[in-house]
């Protein structure tokens, strides 16, 4: 995972040293000698991680802190201390710091440490738009399509956005589900409140429970620190879980008591803190067959399931395929600043390709062939390779089958690739190692 990272330290060899370091593992970094030009270089553009030492000089590492946070509280802050005790970073994380590295650090803590600062930043999913600009881009109006379906889902956000209801909403992955969670945010009395969306298929559980529930103070080796979970910083606003089913069992059931009670209880502490937050899940697995091999529990599911969405394949709403094809145009040549339209006979052939991956596999064909095109008149070579988009023909397996049979050939693959390790299998996959486990044992593979 690349980021974009400041580096702060008034030590020149110091600063040097570990922005090369940075360097070579891939990212790309900026150096700062003082506190006063690092604030100005964070005003001016984006970082997800920066790391200070706590001693600048003239300037305090605690000021920088300050500033960063308020600037872009999505901002991860690790602090770097010299010194042998510990009050200076604990006071730093107590402040929203994520962690602190005590000078002489390896190379192998630094990026560690990096690497979970980076989780953190992802996890959070912290909608960085104004509550304006996010109602702005997710009304109703952006939810684009002219089938009955579509109409359909319309008006049941309509319906169900002014309500506080649990929302389930499923289908196959690249329907647009995160899309009609954030459209029931935007129009929701809750639509000025944070958005919260967390993929359970990406992190671990025991990540996933210190993210959602927070911990307490040495609660676990590394928890220097209080620190509230995401739940409680989505107070009065709405957590979107995507992939809920990908979630252990043990999670399940402490959700349930959150959706049930309105409470939670942080990593090591016994007091019950409440919290105001609507719910939507998502998955594309059937949740009744997840049930019934026991990998999800039936109580959750009756408490999601009180307002349904079914989102369906865009094959099954090919109507929906040229104002989706129109509406990416019009996105990416504003964005690249480039002119393109459609060839004749191109808008035909998309409308006759199955498209697997669905409206985000539309989406990324349109762009690349917004960056390809010549002349500003996009061919049928220009938005896909030749001999890809093909008339649909039937299947004689069911979609559910092809998938396990899709995820059985790329589990073995790895696997044999890294010589049975799960872990190195896993994250080849880009999957989390409990996932990885729980996909091995439900497709049988040893």
């Amino acid at each position: 995972m690349t980021a974009k990272i400041l580096v702060i330290d008034d030590q020149r060899n110091m600063r040097t040293t570990l922005a090369m370091m940075l360097r070579a593992a891939g990212h790309e970094v900026d150096e700062a000698a003082d506190g006063a030009s690092a604030v100005e270089m964070v005003a001016r553009g984006a970082y997800d991680v920066v790391l200070t030492d706590l001693r600048l000089g003239a300037d305090s590492g605690i000021d920088v802190l300050r500033r960063v946070k308020e600037r872009d509280p999505r901002c991860e802050v690790l602090v770097m201390t010299a010194y042998g005790t510990i009050e200076g970073a604990v006071e730093a994380m107590r402040l929203g710091a994520f962690d602190y590295l005590q000078k002489p650090f390896s190379e192998q803590e630094v990026l560690l440490r990096l690497e979970r600062a980076l989780e953190r930043r992802a996890l959070s999913g912290h909608v960085s738009l104004l509550a304006s600009e996010f109602r702005d881009r997710y009304r109703l109006e952006n939810v684009i399509g002219r089938s009955p379906a579509i109409r359909d889902v319309m008006s049941r956000i309509v319906r169900v956005a002014p309500t506080d209801a649990t929302v389930l909403v499923t289908g196959e992955s690249g329907t647009g589900k995160e899309m009609v969670a954030k459209a029931i945010h935007a129009n929701s009395k809750r639509g000025d409140r944070p958005f919260v969306p967390v993929n359970c298929a990406a992190i671990t559980e025991t990540l996933l429970e210190s993210e959602l529930f927070g911990h307490a103070r040495g609660s676990f080796t590394g928890a220097v620190a209080a620190r509230k979970g995401l739940f409680e910083e989505a107070d009065g606003g709405t957590f979107f879980f995507d992939e809920i089913a990908e979630t252990p069992m043990s999670f399940q059931a402490k959700l349930l008591r959150v959706i049930q009670e309105g409470e939670l209880r942080r990593i090591g502490e016994n007091k019950a803190i409440k919290v105001d937050v609507r719910i939507i899940a998502a998955t594309n697995q059937d949740l009744p067959i997840s049930i019934a091999e026991r990998r999800f529990r039936q109580d959750l599911y009756y408490r999601l399931n009180v307002a349904r969405f079914q989102l369906p394949p865009l094959r099954e709403r090919r109507e929906d395929i040229p104002p989706l094809v129109d509406h990416f145009l019009r996105k990416y040549t504003v964005k690249m600043g480039r002119r393109a339209e459609l060839a004749d006979g191109v808008m035909e052939q998309l409308a006759r390709y199955d498209f697997p991956g669905n409206v985000r596999e539309l989406e990324n064909l349109v762009e690349q062939a917004v960056a390809l095109t010549v002349g500003g008149v996009i061919s049928a070579d220009d938005i896909v390779p030749v001999g890809t988009i093909r008339p649909s023909t039937p299947v004689s397996k069911s979609l559910a089958a092809a998938v396990d049979a899709a995820e059985r050939d790329a589990i073995e693959g790895a696997l044999k690739e890294h010589q049975g390790s799960r872990e190195r299998a896993a994250e080849g996959l880009g999957i989390s190692a409990t996932t990885l486990w729980r996909k091995m044992t439900r497709l049988g593979i040893e």
